[in-house]
C-alpha cells in the first residue's frame, strides 16, 4: 500500500497540481495585500476617508468607535466592509487568471496553426524506402528516380 501511495503521488498530475495550489495561496495573499493595502485606501480616500475594513452593523444596543473595539467587547457585528474587500479580492484574482489562461490558450492555438515542417525524405515508388529528397537513385534498390 505504501508503495501504491508512493507512486500515486509522484505522478506528475499530483505534483503539478500541489505546485499549482502552493503558488495559488501565495499569489492569493499577494492580491489580497494589494486590495486591503494598495487599493482601497485611495478608492476609501475617494469616498470621503472611507476604511472600508472598518464598516460594520452592529447588532448590540451598545455604540462602538471602531470594529476592533465591537471585537473587544464580545458584540455581535456584520463585517460588510471586509465583505467588500474580499469581493474585490475575489474578482481581481478572477481577472488575473482569466487572462492568464487566455494568453495559454492563445498560445496553444499558435502551435496548433503552424506550419508543419518540410519533409527530410520521400519514398521511393519502387522499394517504398525512405531516401533523401534530393536523391536522384535510391540507395536500396539503386532505381534511378525523377529529378524533384
Amino acid at each position: 500500500m505504501l508503495k501504491e501511495f508512493k507512486e500515486f503521488a509522484m505522478r506528475g498530475n499530483v505534483l503539478d497540481m500541489a505546485i499549482g495550489i502552493i503558488l495559488g495561496t501565495a499569489f492569493g495573499k499577494i492580491i489580497s495585500s494589494l486590495v486591503s493595502d494598495v487599493m482601497m485606501p485611495p478608492i476609501g480616500l475617494l469616498l470621503g476617508r472611507m476604511d472600508f475594513s472598518n464598516l460594520h452593523l452592529n447588532l448590540t444596543r451598545n455604540t462602538y468607535a471602531s470594529l476592533q473595539e465591537a471585537k473587544k467587547a464580545g458584540a455581535a457585528t456584520i463585517n460588510y466592509g471586509t465583505f467588500i474587500n474580499t469581493m474585490i479580492d475575489f474578482l481581481i484574482v478572477a481577472f488575473v487568471i482569466f487572462l492568464l489562461v487566455r494568453a495559454i490558450n492563445r498560445m496553444k492555438r499558435a502551435e496548433a496553426s503552424s506550419p508543419a515542417p518540410a519533409p527530410a525524405a520521400k519514398e521511393c515508388p519502387f522499394c517504398l524506402s525512405s531516401i533523401p529528397l534530393k536523391a536522384v537513385r535510391c540507395a536500396h534498390c539503386t532505381s534511378e528516380l525523377k529529378a524533384a
